[in-house]
């Protein structure tokens, strides 16, 4: 498989470039979607497989890292049109009944739910396969191979194809033209012992491109997931240095946003990148993630 065959489809989340992607793989008798992206980008996937040539009818497979809503929100829409979708058995049950997933987001969004995520329907359960960890299976003539990658989410795959790496949020956050990448962090389930294992679990792999779904292609695998590996010892010192004597979210928020606009700076982003960061990885959702894993897994006693 060469990189030029995977095709990388910007879902322009919020009118944004940059910030979701879909992954198109042509196989011997359909296409092979990694990631549907969510409800409220079905007008924009559908747009751009237009351009290509294709219709949601062509989709035979949809694979998702995990099920967060900016990633499989589409998913059960896609099943519709025929599409089989793949996920981490964590992850099925809500794909089949995704009330509880919508519910726990609207806590979060409230009345922006549906103009940031639109519809999230449930998956046909004909049309939902459940994988194994390091599970093999092939696609017409393409063959992948699903690696079960916590640290994000206790439901995270990537899925390697070859030598690419389809690597969902596990492998961080990067914009096209910038040596620099972010971790996100959202509740309930980030563990960044688990990530750190995961990487190391990646780095052993041949991988010779990174496709994180937050954003675009990469060739320099080799810095990207040693970087990861350094930006989350990073955030354990930031955690240590910060959570130890502040525990109000508000200002927390504050110091990890004044954090981030000193790396910004540093690195020469644009508006507009930084714009691309702020979708893909709020900061507020990332403080809430830490803070759980604090209270959970460092501190539980305090």
């Amino acid at each position: 498989m060469n990189k030029k065959d995977i095709i990388t489809i910007d879902l322009e989340f919020q009118g944004k470039k940059q910030a979701i992607s879909s992954y198109l793989i042509k196989h011997s008798t359909g296409v092979v979607l990694v990631e549907s992206g969510p409800g409220s980008t079905v007008p924009a996937l559908e747009r751009e497989l237009t351009k290509l040539g294709y219709g949601f009818g062509d989709i035979t497979h949809v694979l998702l890292t995990h099920i967060h809503l900016d990633h499989a929100g589409a998913a059960g829409e896609l099943s519709k049109f025929g599409a089989e979708v793949l996920v981490h058995p964590v992850g099925a049950p809500h794909l089949l009944d995704p009330s509880r997933l919508i519910a726990s987001a609207t806590r979060i969004y409230g009345d922006r739910m549906d103009s940031l995520w639109g519809r999230f329907l449930p998956v046909k359960p004909e049309k939902l396969r459940v994988l194994r960890d390091a599970e093999e299976f092939s696609i017409g003539d393409l063959s992948f191979r699903a690696l079960f990658t916590p640290g994000h989410a206790e439901h995270h795959i990537c899925y390697l194809l070859d030598e690419t790496c389809f690597s969902g949020d596990i492998g961080g956050i990067r914009i096209p033209g910038y040596r620099y990448l972010r971790i996100p962090m959202p509740p309930p389930e980030l563990h960044l012992q688990k990530w750190k294992t995961s990487i190391a679990l990646l780095q052993k792999e041949k991988i010779k491109t990174l496709a994180p779904t937050h954003f675009g292609l990469y060739d320099d695998v080799e810095w990207h997931l040693a970087t990861i590996q350094k930006n989350i010892m990073a955030i354990e010192s930031w955690i240590e240095n910060n959570l130890s004597r502040e525990k109000d979210p508000d200002r927390l928020k504050g110091l990890f946003q004044l954090w981030m606009n000193e790396q910004a700076s540093d690195q020469g982003l644009t508006p507009e990148v930084i714009e691309a960061f702020a979708l893909s990885n709020p900061i507020a959702m990332s403080v809430d993630g830490m803070l759980r894993y604090w209270n959970k897994h460092l501190h539980p006693s305090i």
